[in-house]
């Protein structure tokens, strides 16, 4: 079978993608929860600036940011364990 590099991923990486992409978003999830549990959306301030975003916007916001973070913090330990190998 021959396949593009564009169209096609390794059985490898999907399986390091996958141990860095799905624990960060149940991470994601969780923080997103606990976060949004304890503060209202309307009421954050960055800056001295309180943020003018609806409140769906902010918990989507919030979301991506706690995933990014779970991302960075996945991909670091994969990292690790690969360079540990």
């Amino acid at each position: 079978m021959n396949h593009s590099n564009s169209t096609y991923t390794s059985p490898q990486l999907r399986s390091l993608l996958m141990i860095v992409l799905w624990p960060a978003f149940l991470m994601a999830c969780v923080a997103t929860g606990l976060f949004f549990s304890l503060v209202d959306p309307m009421e954050l301030i960055v800056l001295d600036e309180r943020i003018k975003v609806h409140a769906l916007g902010a918990y989507t916001i919030g979301f991506f940011a706690f995933w990014m973070l779970g991302i960075l913090s996945s991909g670091l330990t994969a990292l690790l364990v690969q360079k540990s190998r």
